[in-house]
């Protein structure tokens, strides 16, 4: 018997679909405010010798980068499928959340390495400076990390830029206290210090969207989904016997597919069946796009791909 394929989920690619839109501002908003933040940091770092918002002005323009990167690939994958890119574009949001990580990871040993020099032979540091320029830091972070809240949960892009903007916003809050301290002590190693602490913070907040970018890119099962869940409940399903060349993947950062083989020897359970399937899928594991091929087990042979470990 051919594949069956369902395709339910126009209301969930509906509704995926509408992340590029409704967080188009978002980006802009935020890619806008913390460009001038930058600047700012720039200008008054080099004018009070600060390493700290030298650092913290080095990670926010590894931000804009990727809040650009972000916003152009949600805009790419709301494109139409090709004849040669059938899944659409969505992928190029993966490759974006990837190549923005690896990018503040090269960034943040830059960053490290001066401050470790810096803590051998410490320079002045003008504290006042520094918490003005911070303090703003704190609003333009918190503003930008507030426009992608509600987005984080479903979409691996919008997270990143809401954990580095979330992160931002406290370690802004930490310079100025930072800076506090440096006026009133003048202790000057608490500058590189302050920077060493900005980059840890951004190496803990970037490595899991690292981590699961690579994952997706390699196929992966995304971190939301229980792949022994997924079979389970398959398994479940009535006059289903067994099971076999289960695949899930990420067809982009907010959206998952799947595709099974189901051995039901009783017949085939028809179109209803397949779609109520897909319906489940969608509303259990957040699966959207499921082809499922129903096997009737009459032919005397193994499907050839009922092995786990053949693909």
């Amino acid at each position: 018997m051919p594949p069956t394929h369902d395709h339910h989920g126009h209301d969930h690619h509906s509704h995926h679909h509408h992340a590029p839109a409704d967080f188009g501002r978002a980006f802009l908003i935020g890619i806008v405010l913390n460009t001038a933040f930058i600047v700012a940091e720039v200008v008054f770092g080099l004018r009070s010798n600060s390493l700290a918002l030298l650092a913290d002005a080095g990670h926010n323009t590894g931000d804009v980068f990727g809040l650009a990167l972000a916003f152009a690939a949600a805009l790419l994958s709301r494109k139409r499928p090709s004849a040669r890119f059938t899944y659409g574009y969505g992928g190029s949001s993966i490759i974006a959340a990837t190549v923005n990580a690896v990018i503040l990871l090269l960034a943040v040993g830059a960053i490290g390495w001066e401050s470790l020099l810096r803590l051998a032979q410490p320079e002045t540091a003008g504290g006042v400076t520094i918490m003005a320029v911070a303090a703003a830091g704190v609003f333009a972070n918190g503003v930008t990390a507030f426009l992608f809240m509600s987005g984080r949960k479903h979409d691996l892009n919008v997270r990143s830029a809401y954990l580095h903007m979330a992160a931002d916003a406290a370690i802004s809050l930490g310079v100025v206290v930072t800076g506090a301290i440096i006026f009133y002590t003048h202790w000057l190693r608490l500058d590189p210090l302050a920077s060493l602490v900005i980059s840890g913070l951004i190496v803990a907040s970037t490595f899991k969207i690292l981590k699961e970018s690579l994952s997706l890119s390699l196929q992966g099962v995304p971190q939301s989904i229980d792949a022994a869940k997924v079979k389970d409940m398959l398994l479940a399903c009535a006059g289903v016997k067994e099971v076999h060349d289960l695949h899930i993947w990420a067809l982009n950062t907010a959206e998952a597919a799947c595709s099974a083989h189901l051995v039901m020897t009783d017949g085939h359970p028809g179109d209803a069946f397949i779609k109520n399937l897909a319906h489940e899928l969608e509303h259990d594991f957040n699966i959207g796009h499921t082809t499922i091929q129903i096997e009737l087990g009459d032919s005397g042979a193994a499907c050839p791909l009922a092995p786990d470990h053949v693909v």
